[in-house]
């Protein structure tokens, strides 16, 4: 008698229902669930991967691309592993240092079926060749594409950022500084012509120097401080950052220059991380945790055709001491 017979049997419930256990379907019910996993806890059962691969024809294992992992990517790969563990995959984690043929190692395992799919978060490659992998598997991307066949899970900043720009102006303030990101990222061109629509239509001064490219963390935002303060002539009087680790960088050199904050120098981050709540930052909610369930969805959808109905999300501005 197989372990599974065996397992069926004191259960008193079908093979196809241990299998179903084994497969983390969601078509058991929990006092089953429980029941079946007791008894493969009792016997020291440990399911064969590869068996079970075999059987879906799948190698149940997702692969999760990127240049490297730092804290602004943390919620998306904590939340994706989450959701796609519920459902049975694992995940194996690329780094590719921003070498553009190291990044091509995880699309060359879905083309040799190592992996079931693949998410991206960041690349180097033309997307148009990345575009090319899709016949040997589905692809997904938090980094936005201009690629059909690639779907993107990344919320369009043009909103997000008019949110901030539309808090600043109302509180006050009009000459206002921006420490963008990656300088040539789609997020960053939507970004910037967010503040070019809004400081025209509110036909607000736009000065040259108060806009940095290739900002992305404390000291960065430290920096940017510092370098606008060697323009005491023309300074702005608030700053919307890339993200809240750089609004938390010109928040603590701000105070450190004997700058009020917000009376002299309003500051705004983006993403709403814990650190924006520590520090009293106001900052533009990214729901990033759900962008990573939503990707894991899009994958779903064509590993297993099983349709999962995708959250609408939305940016949201939280309001807190630094505006």
């Amino acid at each position: 008698m197989s372990n599974l017979d065996l397992i069926a049997k004191m259960a008193g419930f079908s093979k196809a229902t241990v299998s179903r256990v084994l497969n983390q379907s969601p078509h058991v019910s929990q006092e089953t669930r429980n029941k079946i996993l007791s008894i493969m806890k009792e016997l020291d059962y440990v399911p064969n991967r590869n068996a079970i691969s075999l059987s879906k024809g799948q190698t149940m294992q997702i692969g999760i691309s990127t240049e490297g992992i730092n804290n602004l990517m943390l919620p998306f790969l904590n939340g994706f592993v989450e959701i796609a563990s519920q459902y049975g995959y694992q995940t194996i984690i690329y780094t590719s240092g921003g070498d553009a043929k190291k990044e091509l190692q995880p699309f060359e395992d879905l083309r040799r079926k190592r992996v079931d799919a693949l998410v991206i978060i960041t690349s180097v490659n033309d997307p148009s060749l990345l575009r090319s992998y899709c016949k040997y598997g589905p692809i997904v991307s938090w980094q936005r594409m201009d690629q059909p066949d690639i779907s993107s899970v990344a919320m369009d900043q043009y909103e997000g950022y008019w949110l901030a720009l539309e808090h600043l102006i109302e509180k006050g303030y009009n000459r206002i500084a921006n420490a963008f990101g990656r300088p040539n990222s789609i997020n960053t061109h939507n970004r910037m012509r967010a503040y070019a629509d809004m400081m025209g239509k509110h036909h607000l001064t736009v000065s040259p120097k108060w806009s940095f490219s290739s900002v992305y963390t404390i000291r960065d935002g430290e920096q940017v401080v510092r370098d606008l303060l060697e323009h005491k002539d023309d300074l702005p009087d608030a700053i919307l950052c890339a993200n809240d680790y750089v609004a938390a960088g010109a928040l603590c050199e701000a105070r450190r220059q004997q700058l009020k904050v917000p009376e002299d120098l309003a500051i705004v981050g983006f993403d709403n991380t814990e650190l924006a709540h520590t520090m009293g930052i106001t900052s533009i909610h990214n729901p990033i945790a759900a962008q990573a369930q939503n990707a894991f969805y899009l994958l779903l959808l064509q590993l297993l055709d099983t349709e999962v109905e995708l959250e609408i999300l939305q940016f949201s501005l939280i309001q807190r001491f630094t505006t």
